[in-house]
């Protein structure tokens, strides 16, 4: 195993003459052909990929882009360990999963400083529900077990004095079947991502308990800044494939700069009608809600690492913070180089 300045000092050795050598004359990437792995592509946390795609900065960069869409996370992570991705969108803490299972990832550009998740408790079939210790022996709905939604609701649950056996999680998926699953009583509350929870807070399907769509929110469960959805690829595919990676991360972080001061018109003639759930209105209201959780310049910030750790260590108990290489989970070389290019 490389260590992480020597393997990241090789991989930015390559990416490095993406800059040095200009905009017109930069090289062509090992890869003219990336596929990215995701787990609910219509989620917001995805959204600077998603325009990625549709805006062409993929293609800008030299790279043909194909978005594999997968039910729930775990799915996605299965198909980039089984060599079927090259590379994974999802949360930055799958990183650290994954490293506890000796299988080095590393994050190399990051879509959300915050989780647009949000968890709430259903107004028809939970009307009692006065607190958080009132969810012991209830059913709460979850995009998948062991996402990012799941941990939001389990620390929520901690939170209130709850132990994991106290709460029955149930993968609900995204979208559609998440609000089917609620509005049809399979559970009582529900964690998930945008822009489901502003439709079922418009309904008054829900009563909100948690809010990690803001960085106070997010700060609230997690302690801490918590780093979100990202790209992360095996080490192996960064070392090899450094220029590859690197137009990969500009054209994430050109979305990201293009977010910054996108207005709803062109949010709205940006993203595919399918991803809208037919309310454009109601898609610009949860996009407003989340904008800030939204990364500004796909960079890792150090303590978003810790709070990751001790997030992933209060929701696991059995789960060894000691064991991981922090400096592993991430490089901050690609949208560095990104970010000065595109002046984000």
């Amino acid at each position: 195993m490389l260590h992480r300045r020597a393997f990241f000092a090789a991989a930015a050795a390559g990416a490095a003459l993406v800059a040095a050598s200009g905009v017109r004359t930069q090289p062509r990437p090992e890869k003219s052909r990336v596929t990215i792995a995701v787990g609910g592509k219509a989620a917001f946390c995805h959204l600077p990929l998603t325009l990625a795609e549709q805006l062409g900065y993929f293609r800008a960069e030299g790279v043909e882009v194909d978005i594999v869409d997968h039910p729930g996370a775990v799915r996605a992570q299965q198909a980039l360990l089984n060599g079927q991705a090259d590379v994974c969108a999802g949360a930055f803490a799958h990183t650290l999963g994954l490293q506890a299972v000796g299988q080095h990832v590393a994050c190399f550009v990051l879509q959300g400083r915050a989780p647009l998740l949000a968890m709430g408790v259903s107004t028809r079939g939970f009307p009692a529900y006065q607190a958080v210790p009132d969810l012991r022996g209830r059913r709460v709905g979850v995009s998948a077990l062991g996402a990012s939604s799941h941990m939001t609701a389990a620390l929520v649950a901690a939170r209130g004095g709850l132990r994991p056996q106290d709460v029955q999680y149930m993968a609900v998926g995204t979208s559609a079947s998440a609000r089917a699953a609620l509005r049809a009583g399979e559970v009582d509350a529900i964690c998930n991502s945008e822009p489901v929870m502003t439709m079922l807070e418009q309904k008054g399907d829900i009563k909100l308990i948690a809010d990690c769509r803001t960085l106070r929110g997010a700060a609230e469960v997690f302690g801490g800044p918590m780093p979100a959805a990202c790209l992360y690829a095996p080490e192996d595919f960064l070392r090899r494939n450094p220029l590859t990676a690197q137009a990969l991360a500009n054209a994430v972080v050109r979305s990201l700069k293009w977010l910054q001061t996108a207005g709803p018109g062109d949010i709205i003639k940006a993203v595919p009608e399918s991803q809208l759930l037919g309310d454009r209105a109601l898609y610009l209201a949860a996009f407003d809600k989340g904008r800030e959780a939204i990364a500004l310049d796909g960079m890792v910030p150090a303590e978003g690492v810790r709070t990751a750790m001790a997030a992933m260590a209060a929701f696991e108990p059995a789960f060894k913070t000691d064991r991981l290489e922090p400096d592993r989970l991430y490089t901050n070389d690609f949208a560095r180089r990104a970010k000065e290019r595109y002046k984000v």
